[in-house]
């Protein structure tokens, strides 16, 4: 019971931190789906954003598409409340030691495609601050990533009893303990 109300108390943290309407109510509930296992939500997370960066992509590709700024400054809105999500949740998976080394390899290259692709319109002032905001996003999930790479490849050598505790939690996602949930 007390996992269910974690659960839920997550999505809707996650939903209200992201922004409103930043959040499909599909994603919401595929973020709720992969919450017992930090590498799916990590993943889930990954999905949301590559979403996002195809279609600022699409958007780049229609030079004369009317609306095309304001759709623009809010595609890295979003991105910008959505990666900042994501952090969120690296900081809560560090701080309770998760094993999350599977996903990190994947998200540090998945930032570099991310801004590549906020970098891609020309400037415009439409845009250039939600654009500054969700590249910082960006930018802070891959030190952290790069960082957390490091400290848990150290942390599980050192600790192979927590290894193994992680590995347990993971082969029964739902029966979490407190504090286990994302942030």
């Amino acid at each position: 019971m007390v996992g269910v109300v974690c659960l839920l108390a997550a999505g809707i943290l996650a939903h209200a931190q992201a922004g409103e309407g930043t959040l499909s109510d599909a994603e919401v509930e595929s973020l709720r789906d992969a919450a017992y296992v930090p590498v799916d939500r990590i993943a889930e997370f990954e999905k949301i954003l590559d979403k996002r960066e195809k279609q600022i992509d699409a958007l780049i590709a229609k030079r004369w598409y009317p609306g095309r700024a304001d759709d623009l400054h809010d595609l890295m809105d979003q991105m910008a409340g959505i990666a900042d999500e994501l952090s969120d949740n690296l900081d809560e998976y560090d701080r309770n030691h998760r094993d999350i080394r599977k996903a990190l390899p994947k998200l540090v290259l998945a930032t570099e495609r991310w801004s590549t692709s906020l970098r891609a319109p020309a400037d415009d002032g439409a845009y250039n601050v939600e654009r500054k905001l969700a590249l910082d996003a960006v930018k802070d999930i891959r030190e952290e990533t790069e960082q957390m790479e490091t400290e848990q490849t150290a942390y599980f050598k050192a600790h192979p009893e927590a290894e193994k505790a992680e590995k347990e939690r993971t082969a029964h996602p739902h029966a979490t303990t407190a504090g286990d949930g994302p942030g």
